[in-house]
């Protein structure tokens, strides 16, 4: 995924920067960047952030830069801000979202002249550069940043800083967020609402889909108007989104509430464990939300190690990552040994972590492991943002078990059967999932559930990964 952070004040603001940017580590763990502006003009750090936490890695630099405008990110995968010289005058930007469409738009800037881009270790270009030779190829920057909004397809929120000030703007379809902060002599931009809180900051506005902002120590200019569609993407609430954040004036927390008192509804009296528990971090307010409508108890059943695993460390190797999943947990066996676990967790992707969590409570001695994901089963890869490694819709649990179903591979029009709920092939779906993780019972958030628990519209969010629909 990915988070940026940005500040426009009267006075210097690398340490408010520094700060601000290092409260989106949740969102990513390969770059982190900062890029500021002053006196002695524009300066920026990129670092690696794989094995090192955002503030380790930055602290010098904190000493060493100055300015009163600054931008920063937390990148899951290109290094950024980047700092540009254009006939559009010299800026820094950072991006999140992702580009659907690259070699279209590559050919089509080749073609108009532009010669070569810079090509990362990967062999990939960098998305951050494509978005500022889009943004170049226009006579002003909020008409760049427009035509950017209009020729990716995908999704692309954007924090571009000139020497005036910064320009913010949200994805056309609103599928991530940006919000802005304010108090005496400062502005700041910001992913995550709760970033600026502890800053000293209070909320000023929130970005509508497709709005443009500019920002200086003095004010906010809308420079281009919101547009009234919007698609912002649910998993922020189910996963990727903070504890204490709002998306929407919708906080992720007491969301999560909502969806595991939902999900005990549902269940009602056909399951009677002894405890409910959460998985770390993302599925504990799920679990308390069943445990406070179930009326059955909530425990720790096993505590994750943070002394040396303080964040959500996870390497691009796939053996690695499950490895260090299964390191981060420590099982509390007093609290599992001959007792039935109902475990929450916020969602199912390939399943590999899951199933170890649970082979790992039977040896410890549970007698039933009942396993509730916190939103619909997975079934399509995500088009709009990088919100998973998967290479392939393949990797996928679900996608695996239909295709073992179907004898192969399987029209749309299947697998949106596979995805009602109140489906006969639903429920061989789930079955087999169940069967395949060694659950006691499986039993899944349900789309009309998750969509009450956000309390949006339907027609305002975004459930591409679930039902396919745009």
């Amino acid at each position: 995924m990915g988070g940026f952070f940005g500040v426009a004040s009267k006075n210097d603001c690398v340490l408010e920067l520094f700060y601000g940017v290092d409260y989106h580590s949740h969102l990513g763990t390969r770059r982190g960047g900062m890029a500021t502006y002053g006196e002695e003009g524009f300066n920026r750090a990129i670092h690696n952030i794989e094995n090192s936490p955002f503030r380790t890695k930055f602290d010098r630099d904190v000493g060493e830069m100055h300015g009163n405008l600054g931008i920063g990110c937390i990148s899951d995968f290109e290094p950024q801000p980047l700092l540009i010289q254009s006939h559009l005058g010299s800026f820094a930007i950072t991006t999140v979202g992702k580009i659907n469409n690259t070699e279209e738009l590559l050919e089509q800037i080749y073609r108009d002249g532009h010669s070569h881009f810079q090509e990362m270790s990967t062999g990939q270009i960098n998305a951050t550069e494509l978005v500022a030779s889009l943004i170049c190829k226009k006579s002003s920057i909020v008409e760049g940043i427009r035509y950017v909004q209009e020729s990716v397809d995908g999704s692309m929120s954007i924090l571009l800083m000139t020497e005036e000030g910064l320009y913010a703007a949200r994805d056309r379809y609103g599928r991530t967020p940006v919000v802005i902060g304010c108090k005496e002599d400062a502005y700041c931009v910001s992913f995550e609402s709760f970033a600026y809180i502890n800053l000293g900051y209070q909320d000023y506005k929130e970005l509508g889909p497709a709005e443009i902002a500019f920002i200086t120590p003095e004010k906010v200019e809308t420079v281009s108007e919101p547009r009234e569609e919007m698609k912002i993407c649910s998993f922020l609430w189910v996963y990727y989104g903070y504890p204490t954040s709002a998306y929407e004036g919708l906080n992720v927390e007491e969301m999560r509430y909502k969806c595991g008192s939902m999900l005990a509804k549902r269940d009602g009296d056909s399951v009677q464990p002894d405890i409910v528990a959460g998985v770390p971090d993302s599925g504990i307010a799920h679990a308390i939300g069943y445990s406070n409508e179930a009326g059955i108890p909530y425990a720790r059943p096993f505590i994750k190690y943070t002394p040396t695993w303080p964040r959500s460390f996870m390497p691009t190797n796939q053996s690695q990552r499950n490895l260090i999943a299964k390191m981060k947990l420590i099982p509390v066996k007093a609290l599992i040994e001959n007792k039935k676990l109902l475990l929450i967790d916020d969602s199912i992707v390939r399943g590999t972590q899951l199933r170890e969590t649970t082979e790992f409570l039977y040896q410890s001695g549970a007698k039933e492991v009942h396993v509730r994901p916190a939103c619909p089963p997975l079934l399509f890869g995500c088009k709009y943002l990088n919100f998973s490694r998967s290479k392939s819709e393949m990797d996928l649990i679900t996608r695996q078990v239909i295709r073992e179903l179907e004898g192969g591979e399987c029209s749309r029009e299947v697998l949106e059967e596979y995805a009602d709920p109140c489906s006969c092939k639903y429920e061989q779906m789930v079955e087999e999932i169940r069967k395949r993780q060694n659950f006691t019972t499986l039993r899944y958030h349900r789309l009309d559930d998750l969509i009450a628990s956000i309390g949006l519209e339907p027609c305002k969010i975004c459930t591409y990964c679930f039902n396919g629909k745009e």
